[in-house]
């Protein structure tokens, strides 16, 4: 990725510069740096985001490949550990396995294939075409960059937790010579969305929600930052393909998550249900064994 040019640094630094303590916060760069991309990123910085996301004296050249928008950012003293389940994914052997092998092995539990999936959410995100796409929990960027590629949006967001996550998506879009002008790397929390209200036309969230820290906070900024109209497509595991197994689940999944940081889902009517207290409408799914897509629309 290009590194931000000085006045586009200048724009979007100054977008920002009211909120902004020049002291503590670090500069990341956000793609090609063409003045044409001042106006996309600005929304990156809306109401919501922290105020540790940006330096209006931002330097020429960029110390990252990424906008880290989490509310940590630049903090020297304090420091926090999340889930095991997310700080696993954090992780520089995790990361370069994921996209070679982790993923694949994904089939075994009903997942169709990465092309298939993709196809699928297509059908489901078909209203938002031309807007503004999220790639949520993006791990090594397999949708963001097929995503990109398909040139359905206009901006493509590939957001993770993790920084070794995102240090990968960004080498497989270098070895794969994708262009970088309409997408965007940003590291941000699930459950603190650095976007402004209604700014996001879909969200995307790839084999993704049964790893996040509550399902619910992450749901609900995700409808936060939907637009009326905005859809949300994830996939997952259902725990349900043995019966008689469910009871002892049901007993014991929150002790599991305790200790994993993993969420077990045991039909598609929990999601259903968190969709609808999370503001989101139209639940619809298609079911694979233990593998579920499923979409939900932000009312108009």
């Amino acid at each position: 990725m290009a590194a931000l040019g000085t006045s586009t640094a200048a724009a979007v630094a100054a977008s920002v510069a009211p909120r902004v303590n020049h002291r503590q916060y670090l500069w990341h760069r956000l793609g090609s740096g063409r003045v044409t991309r001042v106006s996309s990123t600005r929304w990156l910085l809306g109401a919501s985001a922290s105020p540790a996301a940006v330096s209006a004296g931002a330097p020429d050249e960029a110390v990252a490949d990424y906008w880290d928008l989490t509310v940590a950012v630049g903090l020297t003293e304090y420091s926090e550990s999340m889930p095991a389940a997310t700080e696993l994914f954090r992780t520089p052997l995790i990361s370069f396995i994921y996209e070679r092998g982790w993923r694949q092995n994904f089939i075994w539990g009903g997942f169709p294939g990465l092309e298939r999936e993709f196809e699928m959410a297509k059908t489901y995100l078909k209203p938002t075409v031309g807007g503004t796409i999220v790639d949520a929990s993006c791990g090594s960027g397999l949708f963001s960059r097929l995503f990109v590629k398909s040139e359905l949006y206009s901006l493509v967001v590939a957001l993770d937790f993790s920084e070794n996550m995102l240090k990968q998506c960004k080498e497989f879009i270098k070895q794969e010579n994708i262009s970088d002008e309409r997408l965007a790397l940003v590291r941000a929390d699930i459950s603190r969305l650095p976007f402004a209200s209604a700014s996001i036309d879909a969200v995307h969230a790839g084999a993704a929600i049964h790893c996040w820290p509550s399902p619910a906070c992450a749901v609900a900024e995700i409808s936060r930052v939907l637009r009326p109209g905005g859809v949300f497509v994830a996939s997952t595991f259902i725990a349900d393909v043995i019966p008689p197994a469910i009871p002892i689940l049901r007993i014991g999944r929150p002790y599991i998550s305790q200790i994993t940081g993993n969420n077990t889902f045991l039909s598609e009517v929990e999601l259903e249900d968190l969709c609808r207290a999370c503001g989101l409408v139209d639940f619809t799914f298609v079911r694979n064994g233990s593998y579920i897509m499923f979409a939900a629309t932000k009312p108009s």
